[in-house]
């Protein structure tokens, strides 16, 4: 690939090089031919305007030998018409027949062309006529004395001046386009080289990123497009390897999701399994017996239920597949519901169950029912992982636009370890405790979707030992979607 972009270049520069110069070539021998051809005319239209001359002609064409007198003037004021006897000459025609009587070339006196410019002077007009396609230049201008016939001065040119001038400049424009081919390869090959160099590069570049090497990245502080290109592609390939990181860690966390899935299913399926198979197997057991296995049994399997349940909940927010019922409510209320319905199973465990409002609440939006869902997860986990006979305090409040609910407890705590991980899915500190209390891992998940997605946030702050605070904070004005 290199080899042919190189290639392309130098030829391309080749060729507009050589077309300029042929170009420019054609113009300046055309301009040449053009300007001799007019200098000629011009000069001719000069000399032979001068009254001095003019007089002098018609004064020997009305004498005596006057073609002979008449040359003798031409020669006179051959400095003027430049006039020399290898291709510029002058002749004394005759100004009825155009028959050549003197001149200063004898020999082509003998072979001169009968011209547009000789009849026009034949007719009594002075023949200034241009023919740029023939190969002389001539002017006959008519001059009759005071008495006496008509006479003709005819000045002739072959143009072997321009013709030789021609092939000169055409020998020059030659070698300057062979000098022109030498420095366009020359600076093909530099251009070339600056485009090519940066392109290779990144070609290479791409290949180590396409094999998942994003180690080596081509560096390029041109403000030029390649320069734009090479940063462009830098930043492409920095969130290319984001992605990928990020792909990775999905895939962990798949892996693991599946795993916990299948751990978390696994369990309530081999109790069941083993407690309907000892009923099976064992009709006579005893009546408190047997109940005991059936009410384990409904147990586990609320308890998958319940797996089950979070799990098409998480994924619908997966999938952004989940409606929520967006209204204006009073947020203050929720709280009060939420703690009168978590106060029974406080007292049940001997729990200082509190709550207090600081300021007025104002009305917020949003989707109330998943909102105290989320109050209720967090109270049912203080309630839960607080020894009998602790305190939980549920306080409430406003703060500029938005609102805010903590519940506070001085429970078990979380090791600082675990607590960056407590909203991860299926994660438990304490793992025993959670399956003895029914607790799938997957609440805290759930509830910090529902918050998100209101566009608020919730947190946790927890020391072992010591108990736990977790607050939500969401806006007022509800989520920006709604």
């Amino acid at each position: 690939m290199n080899k042919s972009l190189y290639s392309k270049l130098i030829l391309i520069i080749l060729v507009l090089i050589l077309a300029l110069s042929a170009v420019m070539g054609a113009f300046l021998m055309r301009g040449v031919h053009s300007f001799y051809i007019n200098e000629f005319y011009e000069q001719m239209q000069v000399v032979f305007s001068s009254p001095e001359l003019a007089d002098d002609l018609r004064a020997a064409a009305a004498g005596e030998d006057a073609p002979a007198r008449m040359a003798e003037i031409l020669k006179i004021h051959a400095g003027q018409l430049g006039i020399d006897s290898g291709r510029r000459n002058y002749f004394i025609l005759n100004g009825s027949t155009g028959a050549c009587l003197t001149g200063s070339d004898a020999e082509r006196s003998t072979s001169l062309a009968m011209t547009p410019n000789i009849l026009t002077a034949i007719s009594g007009s002075e023949g200034y006529r241009v023919d740029a396609s023939a190969d002389y230049m001539d002017v006959a201008l008519p001059v009759r004395g005071a008495t006496g016939p008509t006479y003709i001065v005819y000045i002739l040119d072959s143009k072997d001046t321009v013709t030789d001038l021609s092939s000169e400049l055409f020998g020059i424009i030659l070698v300057s386009l062979g000098v022109a081919a030498v420095i366009s390869v020359l600076l093909g090959v530099l251009l070339a080289r600056a485009l090519v160099t940066p392109i290779t590069n990144l070609t290479r570049a791409a290949e180590r990123v396409a094999s998942g090497d994003f180690s080596d990245k081509p560096e390029s502080h041109s403000q030029d497009e390649i320069g734009v290109l090479s940063r462009t592609f830098n930043e492409m390939a920095g969130q290319l390897e984001a992605n990928l990181d990020e792909l990775r860690r999905s895939e962990q966390m798949r892996r693991e999701f599946v795993a916990n899935v299948s751990h978390e299913l696994r369990t309530p399926i081999t109790s069941i399994r083993s407690y309907a198979e000892t009923l099976y197997d064992d009709p006579e057991l005893p009546p408190d017996m047997a109940h005991d296995f059936l009410r384990v049994i409904v147990n586990e399997s609320d308890r998958m239920t319940k797996i089950v349940q979070d799990l098409l909940t998480l994924s619908k927010f997966d999938a952004g597949r989940t409606n929520f019922d967006i209204e204006t409510f009073r947020f203050e209320q929720s709280v009060r519901d939420v703690y009168s319905a978590t106060l029974i199973e406080a007292q049940h465990h001997k729990h200082e169950f509190s709550l207090e409002f600081c300021g007025p609440i104002p009305r917020i939006r949003g989707d109330r029912a998943r909102i105290e869902q989320v109050l209720i997860n967090m109270v049912s986990n203080a309630i839960k992982y607080t020894p009998d006979g602790g305190r939980i305090r549920m306080t409430a409040g406003a703060d500029g636009d938005a609102v805010w609910c903590t519940v506070r407890d001085n429970g078990i705590g979380i090791p600082a370890a675990d607590l960056e991980h407590v909203f991860d899915r299926f994660y438990r500190v304490d793992k025993a405790r959670s399956r003895e209390s029914g607790g799938t891992g997957l609440g805290l998940s759930i509830a910090r979707e529902i918050v998100l997605r209101h566009g608020g946030d919730i947190t946790i702050q927890s020391r072992q030992g010591r108990g736990t605070t977790i607050t939500l904070r969401l806006p007022a004005g509800g989520p920006e979607h709604a």
